[in-house]
Parts: C-alpha cells; sequence; structure tokens
C-alpha cells in the first residue's frame, strides 16, 4: 500500500552528459559512452532503492530525449531532416526530425536496457517509453499528412516494443502523454484509440503519465497562464476512467490541479505526484505526506502510489536524491499512520 514510484527520468551523471539540461549531448562515444550508460542506470537504481523507492525505473539513462531516444531506431524518421518546429501547440520550439516514408521497427529498441536493468534490481521495475500523441507532436511530418493516421502508427509500432519488453519481466510499462494536456479534443476523437492499439496483448501493468511538463521556463509560464484551477484533467479523466490502461500518473505537488478531479479516476491505480520537480527546494517528508493526505480523500490507498509530478533530468542530483529521499519519507509517514507496516 502506497508503494513509491517516480515518474521516469532522473539526472545523469557529468561524466555522461552536460548535467541540469534537456537533450544534453553526450560526453563519450562508442564503446566508452556504452560503458558509461550501464554505470548510470546501476547509480540510478542503487539511488532509488537507497532512498526507498519500491518501484524503481532505470532513470532514462540511456536515453538523451524520452521521444527521440525511441525514435532514433526506427526506420522511415530521418533524423537528418532536422526542422524547428513548435511543440506542445507552440509552447516552445524545438528541432526534430521528419517522418519521411512508412515507419517500421526493424529491431529491438530498449530490450537490452529492459533485460539489463532487469538483471540489476530485484524491486518491481517500470519502464517508460513515449505515447503516440506524444511522439506525433515532437517531430516533424512529410509522410503522412494526418496526425491520427501517424499516431495509430506509431501506436502499432510501440505496440512490437511493448510486448516485447514486458516478457522481459517489465513490471509496469508506462507511456508518457504530456501531449493529452494540450490538445484534449484530439485525446477523444483518436488519443485513448492510439494508446489501445499501444498496449494490445501487453503482459504487464500499463500506465499513462499526463502531468503538466518538466520544471522548465517554457511550462513553468504556460501554466502561469491557466489560471487558480488547472481542470485540463476534467476532459481526460472520465475518458482514462473507462479505458484500458491500469495506471494514470498525474501532477499533484505545488500544482493548481482540484484534487477532487482524482475521483474521476475511478477504478484505477493513480500515481500521485507528491514531490515538485519546478523547483530546487527539496520537500520535507511532512510536505510530501500532506500531499497524499490531501489526495487520500478521493484515492482509495491501496490504488494510491507517490510519485514525482515528472520526470527529474533537468534537475541537480543532489536535489533529485533528496526529493527521493523525501517520497520514501513521506509515503513512510502516512503508512504509519493507516497502520500498515
Amino acid at each position: 500500500m502506497l508503494r513509491t514510484t517516480i515518474a521516469g527520468s532522473l539526472p545523469k551523471p557529468g561524466w555522461l552528459a552536460k548535467p541540469a539540461m534537456l537533450w544534453a549531448p553526450w560526453s563519450l562515444s562508442g564503446d566508452a559512452l556504452a560503458e558509461a550508460k550501464r554505470d548510470a542506470v546501476r547509480l540510478a537504481l542503487r539511488t532509488q532503492e537507497a532512498a526507498g523507492i519500491d518501484i524503481v525505473t532505470d532513470g532514462e539513462q540511456s536515453r538523451q530525449h524520452f521521444v527521440h531516444g525511441f525514435l532514433e531506431r526506427i526506420e522511415g524518421v530521418d533524423f537528418s531532416r532536422r526542422v524547428t518546429i513548435g511543440i506542445r501547440a507552440d509552447r516552445y520550439k524545438a528541432e526534430v526530425p521528419t517522418v519521411v516514408a512508412p515507419l517500421r521497427r526493424s529491431a529491438p529498441i530498449h530490450g537490452d536496457e529492459v533485460r539489463f536493468a532487469r538483471a540489476q534490481t530485484t524491486r518491481p521495475l517500470k519502464f517508460t517509453i513515449p505515447g503516440p500523441m506524444t511522439i506525433v507532436d515532437t517531430l516533424a511530418d512529410a509522410y503522412y499528412g494526418d496526425r491520427r493516421r501517424l499516431a495509430l502508427e506509431f501506436a502499432r509500432v510501440i505496440n512490437e516494443e511493448a510486448r516485447e519488453l514486458a516478457a522481459l519481466g517489465l513490471d509496469v510499462l508506462q507511456l508518457d502523454e504530456p501531449a493529452f494536456n494540450v490538445y484534449m479534443d484530439d485525446v477523444a476523437a483518436w488519443g485513448i484509440e492510439a494508446l489501445h492499439r499501444a498496449i494490445e496483448g501487453v503482459s504487464c501493468r500499463t500506465a499513462v503519465h499526463i502531468c503538466y511538463g518538466y520544471g522548465i521556463k517554457a511550462n513553468v509560464d504556460w501554466k502561469a497562464t491557466l489560471g487558480d484551477q488547472w481542470r485540463q484533467y476534467e476532459k481526460t479523466f472520465p475518458l482514462l476512467a473507462a479505458s484500458r490502461l491500469d495506471q494514470v500518473s498525474l501532477e499533484c505537488a505545488n500544482s493548481r490541479v482540484p484534487l477532487d478531479l482524482l475521483g474521476l479516476l475511478r477504478g484505477k491505480d493513480v500515481l500521485v505526484g507528491a514531490v515538485d520537480v519546478a523547483t530546487d527546494v527539496v520537500e520535507t517528508p511532512d510536505q510530501v505526506a500532506a500531499t497524499i493526505r490531501r489526495a487520500l480523500a478521493f484515492v482509495p490507498p491501496e490504488r494510491l502510489y507517490p510519485c514525482t509530478n515528472c520526470g527529474m533530468v533537468p534537475l541537480a542530483r543532489e536535489v533529485a536524491d533528496g526529493k527521493l529521499r523525501a517520497l520514501a519519507a513521506g509515503a513512510a509517514l502516512v503508512r504509519r499512520e493507516l497502520g500498515v507496516a
């Protein structure tokens, strides 16, 4: 009960990539880079275990970016044809590759990473990959000409990968869909359909992460325009409650999300973001516990998983480490209050 986990990413060590930076270039290459990635995964797992996190991830240490790390191995996506586009409804600009031909996964993408991480820990293991809508929003399309069609093609590719990853001993597969808070009409029109296609026949538990984004300036500025209450979830939660996904991960710490909206997720595991990734201030266990207690008014304890708001890759390592410890300690406080060991 109240088992802790994280949204996915952790800061990369300085010897692997430039710290506190999204899309940071690798500091090494070739065999040295491969070895450094494995060392970073070991470190990420040990850090989570030492902090007391119950369901761990590889920290996304082997990926430069959570979307492009998946796309790099897919035929039909041309990284030599990079263009700058506005993503998340022009919230910020990004340099992205272009779809130029039919999509095809010619070989496993993350199988080696899951296999390695699985061998390094006995704790339940979660692995994250980008969801179809967010992928479509994070590249240029010069071939399909239709966002729904492109998303469903990516869902097919994701599904091929997801089935293999689950068979390697994965406990939770999470699809990251920050775009779900931006294109709510598309979520209803084809977003859930694409997620269902992506998880069809997947043997492990499945989750979707739909927060308000990393704690970078563009996201912080956008959130400042959303008013006193962030009610985007009001449109998506009923759709997700009726979906075939097992878990929903969202932002609650220091947010303006009305927590009564969590009641719309009845029947789902809810990964409650109890750690704010948009600040370098490390929460106290009491602050984490307070967020969990508020959420418990709307989510039964057996369904509530204390989590981070979003990925922590832009943070300093010492800050992220402190937040992990606070997350675990805060959850432990509430478990004791509930009489659960």
